[in-house]
Order: C-alpha cells, then sequence, then structure tokens
C-alpha cells in the first residue's frame, strides 16, 4: 500500500516516514524543501534500507500533484506540508493562509475525485487556543487561536471534517502538543532554516556556539516560573503514532470516520524546565536572557491523551532527558557535516 507523505523530509515528516517504511508500507514523498534539505532522504534510506519516492514540488501545483497520483497506488495521506512557526505567522498572515490552506484542499481535491479515503492531518493543540482547564482533552471546546498558524489549523481541521461528512470519507486530526528530540541515529533531526522559531533548536544551536544566546520570551506568565509551560513530546514517539492512527482508519469497515487524537505525554513541563534538563542531559551551558512576550504565545497547555492510549494503543513515554540527548547527537552531526 502507498501512503502519499507531504512535507515529508521536514521534521516530523521525516521520523514518520521512517516508521512507515519499517512497518512495511511503501511511501510517496512530496516536499518542496522550503523548509529541509535533500540530504534527509539520503538518511532516510541509510537508516531504513529502503527508497521511498521523491518528489520535490511546491504542492500548489495542482497538476503536478495530479501526476503523482497518477502514478501511484496511493491508499492514504499523512499531510505534513505546513508552514508552522507561530511568530512568523503573524507577521505573514496571508502567506500562512495560503500555504497551509490552498495545499490542503489540493489534495483532497484529488482524493474526492479519485474516491480516496484514509487522511490524516497534521494538526496542532493550538487549535484549543488557551484552554480554561488543564489537562486539555478532545472535548475541550475550542477557542480562536491566538496565532494565524492556529487560525489556519483549526480552518484545516474544519475542511476536512466537512470533506469526511459530505463524501462518506475516513479523517483523523492528530493534535500534537510540542514535538522535540531527533532519531537515535543521530542522522535526523529539527532542521530550521535561519534563526530557529521553536525552543529546542534553538537551545541546540545555543550551546553549539552557533546563537549567542536563547531568547526566552517572556519571564510574567502565571506559571511556577514565570515561562510559559508546554508538553515536550519524542518526536519518535508522535511519528509512531501516526502509523497506528492511519492503520486504524485503514482497518475501520465504516465509511465515514472522523478520528480526533491529542498526542502528548499528560505533563506540563516550563521552558526554563527544559533548559535545565538539556544542560543536565548533555552536560553544557546554555545562555539565555530574558526577552518581551511573543505575540501569540499562550500561557500554559498539556494534553489528555488517555484517548489515544486507549484507541490506538499508544502512548508517549520516552524520558525527557533521554530524548534531549538525541537533539545533542543531532547537532553534533550537523557539525560535522560542515567540516
Amino acid at each position: 500500500m502507498a501512503v502519499l507523505v507531504t512535507g515529508g523530509l521536514g521534521y516530523i515528516g521525516s521520523h514518520t516516514v521512517v516508521e512507515l517504511l519499517n512497518d512495511g508500507f511503501e511511501v510517496v514523498i512530496v516536499d518542496d524543501l522550503s523548509n529541509s534539505e535533500r540530504f534527509i532522504l539520503k538518511n532516510i534510506e541509510e537508516i531504513t534500507g529502503k527508497k521511498p519516492f521523491f518528489y520535490p514540488f511546491d504542492l500548489r501545483r495542482r497538476e503536478l500533484l495530479t501526476q503523482v497520483f497518477d502514478a501511484h497506488k496511493i491508499e492514504g495521506c499523512i499531510n505534513f506540508a505546513a508552514s508552522k512557526a507561530v511568530g512568523e505567522s503573524q507577521v505573514k498572515p496571508v502567506d500562512y493562509y495560503e500555504n497551509n490552506l490552498f495545499t490542503l484542499i489540493n489534495i483532497l481535491q484529488e482524493f474526492k475525485e479519485r474516491g480516496l479515503s484514509n487522511f490524516i492531518f497534521s494538526s496542532s493543540c493550538t487549535v484549543y487556543g488557551q484552554a480554561e482547564k488543564m489537562p486539555i482533552d478532545e472535548n475541550t471546546p475550542l477557542k480562536l487561536p491566538e496565532s494565524v498558524y492556529g487560525k489556519t489549523k483549526q480552518m484545516g481541521e474544519q475542511i476536512l471534517t466537512d470533506f469526511a461528512k459530505a463524501y462518506n470519507r475516513r479523517v483523523s486530526l492528530l493534535r500534537y502538543f510540542n514535538p522535540i528530540g531527533a532519531h537515535p541515529s543521530g542522522k535526523l533531526g529539527e532542521l530550521p532554516m535561519g534563526v530557529p522559531n521553536n525552543l529546542v533548536p534553538y537551545v541546540m544551536q545555543t550551546a553549539a556556539g552557533i546563537r549567542e544566546k536563547l531568547n526566552i520570551w517572556g519571564d510574567d506568565y502565571d506559571t511556577e516560573d514565570g515561562t510559559p509551560v508546554r508538553d515536550y513530546i519524542y518526536v519518535v514517539d508522535l511519528a509512531k503514532a501516526h502509523v497506528s492512527a492511519l492503520k486504524k482508519l485503514m482497518q475501520s469497515s465504516e465509511e465515514e470516520v472522523i478520528d480526533i487524537f491529542n498526542l502528548g505525554t499528560g505533563k506540563g513541563l516550563s521552558v526554563l524546565d527544559v533548559v535545565k534538563a538539556f544542560e543536565i542531559a548533555n552536560d553544557v551551558k546554555v545562555p539565555y536572557q530574558i526577552c518581551p512576550r511573543r505575540e501569540g504565545d499562550i500561557t500554559v497547555a498539556y494534553a489528555n491523551a488517555d484517548k489515544a492510549e486507549k484507541e490506538l494503543h499508544w502512548k508517549s513515554d520516552t524520558p525527557l532527558k533521554e530524548s534531549l540527548r538525541t537533539v545533542w547527537k543531532w547537532q553534533l552531526y550537523l557539525n560535522s557535516q560542515t567540516i
């Protein structure tokens, strides 16, 4: 069975491709390399011993996407293709709406016309906005997200829900909390282009001397140490959840399925908690400075992931320090590639 993985050379996408290949799936990747590098494809092959199909183009090119569907017997799709930086989305809103929604619609047009089902959507806990109660479960009311990025994810979920209901199709909306870490091999990880927008890559580059100091965006939040609290999930655990969610859809006897799962650890950690854990795990120092709050950030978010454990037989239980050790291994690999 061929699975289309859009954004499959990106951070979460590449790890999911590895898990799919290891599970016996044929994988077709479409990625425009706007947030990745071609060497990731080589590393996927080295890790798995298998070669996915790869097409380097922008999913807004509908005619090229049609050719991919013509060339392969696609049985499902995992859609990672999206711009994803909260801060950047606030200053480039039109770009985010265009890229995150037009690409999704193009894929769904192919699914609609070809009678295809089994669609996994890379969503986000940002669809909840600032929830009033913790932990957040799947029945927590959705609020207007604080960021344009979050709004595109909420809109994407609505588009997929309407698609599933109108055409009797199976979809799964996976609401991630905060992915961190790298592959145990040290050959795959988060690869930010320019200045990192996410915490752990910034920590990693600061520890490596690439950045002078880590910017911590605000220490006046209503939390124990004043920095925002998030649920940090190991990326390989997250990748495995996608395979489980896809299998659940494929094995379903129902024509219409709309699955919604929170993917997290169920534990909230502050920004400073993560910085200190990284220093201890890797015996390195991370100099930092406190900066003004960043627009679009919320105070606290962590998951209740019981539903995923019950229905997908999945749980994220990799210890924080172990996942942070893989990050440093990835950074050392990147350093060796630039010598």
